[in-house]
């Protein structure tokens, strides 16, 4: 195997995504060969080097896994809770790998989550840059009207700024009640809640149902399965790591 980034190194071991092993490296957390490295750009041979991380050999990791998680409500979307609520990680019972979740779900919102080992892969899909698609169901209180539908077509002023536009197809519309899906690329938190919130439409359930080229479809509440190696090569074609 010929030399790479460290950061790319630690990536690829499951360690952390690119990006938050560059902080653990400035932050002098890593050592290559009982040598602190706290430079960004070094290049290293992951298989003739002892590298640590907090002082604990990292072990390469030979296999990726990608786990594809219908997430119930009232679950964290992270690793572990220091409130002790159960996490998307305490539903997954077969896998020994360390993986994480590739973004989060708001604790009251249920639905499509990807979990994963792959760091490199999970920093490219929640970089800006590549916009990938997330399509939610919102069941809601107010009515829909063609004006709100253009102003969530064209962009929602929020404190934080303006949305980018959404893709909106009204599935049910009773008058007081509706139910929508949404398609957006952006990532802010709690983002669907406050553009309908901001049009007076009251969110009282939210389900993400499809992320980039994935689906929930055929799993219930609380299910996994792993992706499919097409699946995979999608998200790589996706993010242009392939």
């Amino acid at each position: 195997m010929s030399e790479e980034r460290l950061q790319k190194i630690l990536s690829r071991a499951g360690i952390a995504s690119r990006r938050e092993a560059e902080k653990m490296i400035l932050e002098g957390r890593v050592s290559v060969n009982d040598k602190i490295i706290n430079k960004l750009g070094q290049k290293f041979e992951s298989t003739t080097c002892k590298i640590c991380v907090d002082g604990k050999i990292i072990s390469q990791v030979e296999s990726k896994i990608y786990i594809l998680l219908n997430k119930p409500k009232n679950i964290i979307s992270s690793v572990k809770d220091d409130r002790g609520r159960t996490t998307v990680i305490d539903l997954i019972t077969d896998i020994k790998e360390r993986i994480y979740p590739v973004g989060r779900l708001d604790f009251d919102t249920e639905g499509l989550i990807l979990l994963t080992n792959d760091g490199e892969l999970m920093n490219a899909l929640l970089h800006p840059k590549f916009q990938i698609n997330k399509t939610y169901l919102a069941k809601i209180t107010g009515t829909i009207t063609e004006d709100k539908l253009i102003k969530l077509r064209t962009g929602i002023k929020l404190d934080d700024g303006i949305t980018a536009p959404a893709t909106v197809d009204v599935i049910k519309n009773l008058g007081t009640t509706s139910k929508i899906e949404i398609t957006i690329h952006e990532g802010r938190n709690r983002q669907i809640r406050r553009m309908l919130s901001a049009i007076g439409c009251e969110v009282k359930s939210l389900k993400r149902i499809k992320f980039a080229n994935l689906s929930i479809y055929g799993l219930k509440s609380g299910e996994y399965r792993q992706l499919t190696e097409m699946e995979i090569n999608n998200l790589y074609k996706l993010t242009s790591l392939r």
